[in-house]
């Protein structure tokens, strides 16, 4: 599996902890202004990628002299920089992406950047949006996944797109059994791990998971 970090440019939880995730990537993508937050992080990217109006000439021009690819589009585009960041990742054969810096700031930037992982063109990669304690994830149809984490963590299953049926967790306070979780309602919020890792299954639908490690 090869793993990819994402740098966009929202806002930043100086919480967020990368460490274990720098060691497994062999790819660094900074989306523009995310290259603030690569320096606010202190990490060095491989790439950075956009329309680049978010960043300065003297910035772009210190990052080339140290080895960094930087590709420019034009400002009149139809994808965000993210968008494009995310299809350098696949083109380069990447699986699995961390997105960090990719909600807050700015409500449509976070929506979108949210159904982002919905693409269909993006399906070959698992992608992970990180805020400080929270994890964003992504269940298509037909996926199983093990979530990582401690008694009393937060895990909200939120469907996307449409209703979500046959979802079938263990390791939950609250079990569902093949049941539906139907667009737009609340039910699948705040559910609890119960143990050090639970397990989430769905047969239809598009469904986001959040894990909150947060327990204040």
């Amino acid at each position: 599996m090869k793993q990819a970090i994402i740098v966009a440019n929202g806002r930043m939880d100086a919480s967020t902890d990368i460490s274990s995730y720098l060691k497994g990537s062999a790819l660094i993508i900074a989306a523009d202004g995310g290259l603030h937050n690569c320096i606010i992080l202190g990490i060095q990217p491989n790439v950075i990628i956009g329309d680049l109006d978010s960043t300065s000439q003297d910035e772009l021009t210190t990052f080339r002299e140290a080895g960094v690819d930087v590709i420019q589009y034009p400002t009149h585009k139809d994808e965000t920089d993210l968008e494009l960041a995310l299809y350098y990742a696949k083109d380069h054969g990447v699986t699995e992406v961390i997105i960090l810096g990719g909600l807050g700031a700015r409500w449509d930037m976070t929506m979108a950047n949210i159904l982002m992982i919905t693409h269909p063109m993006l399906t070959v990669m698992t992608m992970r949006l990180l805020d400080g304690p929270q994890e964003l994830f992504l269940l298509r149809a037909g996926e199983r996944s093990a979530v990582h984490g401690n008694p009393g963590d937060i895990l909200s299953l939120i469907p996307l797109v449409g209703d979500v049926s046959g979802v079938i967790t263990d390791g939950l306070e609250y079990p569902l059994n093949d049941e539906t979780l139907l667009l737009g309602t609340s039910r699948g919020v705040s559910n609890v791990l119960v143990k050090d890792q639970a397990y989430v299954f769905i047969k239809q639908g598009f469904l986001l998971c959040i894990l909150n490690r947060d327990r204040k």
